[in-house]
This record gives C-alpha cells, sequence and structure tokens, in this order.
C-alpha cells in the first residue's frame, strides 16, 4: 500500500463508524511511515497500562499496549490524534539479538490501542519486545511462539484463571503466577466487574456501574493498572476468552442480564462492551468480524477458536454467552440466573436449547473430528465455567443452577456425546465462573454417576470474587460423586503440566486476597496418566 493511499484512509474526513474494520486491521500490521505524534518530550507516561501479547501460534503472534491520556488532567498531547508507535522485537532483552523495529498505528478510534500482529516468526521461540512514544518507553514484555504443529513437545506448563473483582481484594495471586515458569496463560472471563460497589468492599472502583464505552474503558484501565497484572502480561502469552460481567452479570446473547440501568438498550451496551474488550485484549483484527458497527447491531465478536501446542496438546477456546439461549425457569421469568428444580422446569431438556450456539457446536464438533486424525495426546476444552453437574439438593431430585452447563443439559450431552463420537483423546476442561475450586471426572451422562468417565475437569476458584465457603461442601462432594474435591473458601489459580505421558495440575492458593502482600502454597495436587480419565491426588 502506498503512503499517500494508506494516510488517506486515516484522514479526519474518513472516520466514520464503516472504516473501523479497515482500521483495526491497518493497526495490526507494521507500518513503513509515520503519523503525526509528540515531538517534544511528553509530559507523562503514555503505557501506564503496561503490554501484554497473546493469540499465539507458531508463527506469529500479537502484541498489545494502550497509550493513556494525563490521568491529572484528562488532556494529552495525542488525544484525538491517531499515533505512530514504534515497536521494537528481539531474541533478548537488552534488543541486540535479530532486533526488529518499526511503527504500528495506535487509533484515536479505538482508544490508541495497539494490536500490532507480528508474523513470519521461528517456532517455539521466545521473544523480547517493547514500545516507544516520543522519549516514552514502555516496559520490557516478554512472549513467545508455539511449536510447529508437527513438532515432538516434551513439556508445557500453563495457568488457569478467572474473576478478578476489584472490591473483593487485590490481585497479588499474579505476584506468585510471574514466578510460576510458564508458557502460557488461559484466561477464562470476568477480566472486570461492572458493578458500582460491594458490601465489605476491600476497595472501591472508580466510577458507578458501567455502561458507557469510557465506562468499559476507565473499568478495564483500572483493573490493568494492577502492577502484578501487568507483569504477569509481559511474562508470556495469554489466550483469552469472556464471561459474563465483562458485559453484565447473567447476560445471555442479546437478552440483558441482572445488573445496571435496565432503561440501557441493551444491544448497544453489548457492543459498548464487546469492543472495549477487544481495544484491552491481545486479540486479532480478524475478531472483529464486521467491524464496531457490525457489533451495534448484534453482529458476532469471534473469540472462539482452536490452536495446537505441538503433537502435544490441542486448546479450544469456547465463548459461552455471545451465543446462548436465555436462561429458563427463573422466578418471575426475570433476567439472569437462579436455583432451580428441574423436575418443575418443562423447558429443562428442550433439546433445542444451546449454550454455545449451533454454529459453535458445529465447529467443536468438527474439530474432534480434526483432532481424531491428527493424535494429539490432550485435547483442552478451555472455557467458562463448571461443566459437571452440581446438584445443591441433599437428597432425592435435583436442585440446579441454570445460568452454566446444569441450565443447558441437552447442550452438555450434545457435547460429550461429540467427544465419545469422535473418539478424542484425553479431553482436559477448565473452567472458571463459580468462585470455587471443583475437580472431577467428566460423565458420559452427567445424570448417571455410574456412566463411563470419559474426561477430567478443573474450575479454578478465581483471583478475588468472593465465594460462599466450606460448612456445607462435604455434603456436596457426596451429592456429586464424580467430583473428587473441592474448596469454596481460597483465591489464587491453577498451574497444568502437561507431557505426553501425564499431566500433573497444583491449585495454588494466596493466603488473604484482601492485602496487598500475601503468601501463596499449593491446596491440592492431582496427576492424570495419558490414556486413563482418572484423577489422581498427589497432595
Amino acid at each position: 500500500m502506498k503512503n499517500g493511499q494508506t494516510e488517506s484512509l486515516l484522514s479526519p474526513a474518513s472516520n466514520t463508524r464503516r472504516d473501523i474494520l479497515k482500521w483495526a486491521a491497518l493497526a495490526s500490521a507494521p507500518v513503513s511511515f509515520s503519523l503525526s505524534m509528540a515531538q517534544t518530550p511528553l509530559r507523562h507516561n503514555p503505557f501506564s497500562l503496561g503490554v501484554a501479547s497473546g493469540s499465539p501460534n507458531h508463527h506469529s503472534v500479537v502484541l498489545w499496549t494502550r497509550l493513556m491520556p494525563e490521568l491529572a488532567s484528562g488532556n494529552s498531547q495525542f488525544a484525538t490524534s491517531d499515533v505512530s508507535v514504534k515497536w521494537e522485537v528481539a531474541d533478548d532483552d537488552g534488543f541486540k539479538v535479530n532486533r526488529r523495529t518499526g511503527q504500528v498505528v495506535a487509533m484515536a478510534a479505538l482508544a490508541h490501542s495497539v494490536h500490532l500482529e507480528l508474523d513470519q516468526l521461528l517456532s517455539d521461540r521466545w521473544y523480547f519486545y517493547r514500545f516507544q512514544i516520543g522519549d516514552a518507553q514502555s516496559t520490557v514484555g516478554r512472549t513467545r511462539t508455539l511449536p510447529h504443529p508437527e513438532a515432538v513437545v516434551q513439556k508445557l506448563r500453563v495457568a488457569y484463571a478467572s474473576c478478578q473483582r476489584w472490591e473483593h481484594g487485590y490481585f497479588s495471586a499474579y505476584d506468585h503466577m510471574c514466578q510460576e515458569n510458564l508458557d502460557m496463560v488461559l484466561f477464562l472471563g470476568d477480566y472486570i466487574y461492572e458493578y458500582a460497589g460491594a458490601a465489605n468492599a476491600v476497595r472501591l472502583p472508580t466510577g458507578g456501574w458501567v455502561n458507557s464505552l469510557s465506562d468499559y474503558r476507565d473499568r478495564y484501565a483500572l483493573h490493568k493498572s494492577e502492577k502484578g497484572l501487568q507483569a504477569m502480561h509481559a511474562q508470556c502469552p495469554w489466550l483469552i476468552t469472556w464471561d459474563d460481567h465483562e458485559v453484565s452479570n447473567d447476560y445471555a446473547g442479546l437478552e440483558r442480564g441482572q445488573s445496571g440501568n435496565i432503561s440501557i438498550d441493551f444491544a448497544a451496551q453489548r457492543a459498548r462492551a464487546y469492543q472495549a474488550f477487544y481495544e484491552h485484549m491481545p486479540l486479532r483484527a480478524s475478531a472483529l468480524t464486521r467491524a464496531i458497527e457490525g457489533l451495534a447491531t448484534g453482529a458476532e465478536m469471534r473469540i472462539y477458536g482452536e490452536v495446537a501446542y505441538g503433537k502435544l496438546a490441542n486448546f479450544y477456546l469456547l465463548d459461552d454467552r455471545q451465543y446462548r439461549d436465555r436462561q429458563v425457569c427463573n422466578k418471575g421469568f426475570g433476567y439472569g440466573s437462579g436455583w432451580v428444580d428441574p423436575d418443575q422446569c418443562e423447558a429443562w431438556l428442550d433439546p433445542k436449547r444451546t449454550l454455545l450456539g449451533m454454529p459453535q457446536e458445529k465447529w467443536i464438533d468438527q474439530s474432534f473430528a480434526k483432532a481424531r486424525n491428527d493424535q494429539r495426546t490432550w485435547n483442552v476444552l478451555a472455557q467458562q465455567t463448571l461443566f459437571g453437574r452440581r446438584d445443591y439438593k441433599i437428597g432425592e431430585g435435583y436442585y440446579l443452577w441454570n445460568d452454566g452447563w446444569d441450565g443447558y443439559s441437552s447442550a452438555r450431552q450434545r457435547l460429550t456425546q461429540s467427544m465419545q463420537n469422535q473418539a478424542l483423546k484425553n479431553p482436559v476442561l477448565i473452567g472458571g465462573d463459580v468462585h470455587e475450586n471443583w475437580v472431577g471426572h467428566v460423565m458420559a451422562d452427567a445424570y448417571k454417576d455410574g456412566s463411563a468417565k470419559i474426561g477430567v475437569e478443573f474450575c479454578g476458584s478465581g483471583i478475588t470474587a468472593r465465594s460462599a465457603g466450606n460448612s456445607k461442601l462435604a455434603a456436596r462432594l457426596a451429592e456429586n460423586p464424580h467430583f473428587v474435591f473441592a474448596d469454596s473458601e481460597r483465591k489464587g489459580y491453577g498451574v497444568v503440566e502437561f507431557t505426553a505421558k501425564q499431566i500433573q495440575t497444583e491449585l495454588r492458593v494466596v493466603d488473604d486476597v484482601r492485602q496487598q502482600q500475601t503468601k501463596i502454597e499449593t491446596l491440592a495436587k492431582f496427576s492424570v496418566e495419558a490414556g486413563v480419565p482418572q484423577i489422581n491426588r498427589l497432595a
């Protein structure tokens, strides 16, 4: 593309919403020209939100940052202008070995976020990167490409995390995650919370309920101001999906949830939330399937997908919010979620109801079919919530939460049937959402405790979001024997180490999220041998 053509695309006259997809594509690519930028020293650090990388494959990765205005005045030397940002990538943190450099556009229309899709990289390689504007330089980030899909891989270390609510505590778990020597992080939803506050809050978020685009941007900026979170983003690439609080508590597709101003046009609110999510995550421009304008008309933002880690593992990143049917049998037909007796809910087993949407269900079945041929050792479903049945009624009958897989029984059965039909090797489901650690077996039939074990499940506690405590947990475990461990008190993350022979999972928890400085310990440790869907407790 000639420089003149590129500059005309970014001229003020073309700043309409229909151009934003073109902008996103342009902003993701290295460029060889320079747009206007401050020539005098900047009065502040525009990289206060840090750097991040994500969406990796064996030859490419997305590098992210966002330029921030001056916090004190709300003004900036580049507040309404598109800005060229210098980037550097090298094999070493001194930027001496195999250094590459260029410029990328930070679009004012996209909150001056940068999504540099760096391609033609060597596979299975660590890289260092940083950004610069004027005399201001970002922190140095470290990222990696994945092994070639046909490469034999000895080991992979992955952490999983979710549910980081500002009011409930400090994100100190990330300080410890930085010491785990990870290859990748799976973030499984609720990166922000849209709430205005909480009872007995450890700290309060700035602003009230999140509704407008600026509200969402400010809430992401607040969460990203946590230094431990920034440091972990700078350690390695992340695979990221969302849950409900990135938009509104318990929302379902284009149906509103339970929080915020119910008089607001929810479709418009969801579009604003999705835009802000894109602006703050290391996602590819292709996620915006029909541009920002498309989001405003209910178009999808495609965040589900798959990636191979050599011959060791397939990762499937799911989206269970954007395409789901509305929850059923709430009292008074209210929005959002609730506890339901399925025997009193005629719609509970409706075979047409879906959590993932039929196109995504078809995609995952086709992906399982391909996995049957590629014969990778592990097949990992990174998704939002608890998969196995969790019955809260002791004795006969059921009492189930209708917002997760329990509320979409037919959809869950289709997924487990697909695993069996395609002879999926070693399924491992990893989730979040429920603010509790649950470890168990994936059953061929969730309602039959004696059915075959076809996989394993690890559902994480969340970084800070509160839970109910352990007083009734023993009885609940006895009621749901497919689970072998649960904890409803401690907060933290999980670490899974994959080899060709086994996986080992450690539940890592901090002592008190209400404190900025915390200690870390292993709450429990488990192993699963390849070819045997049986969880073994190690500690």
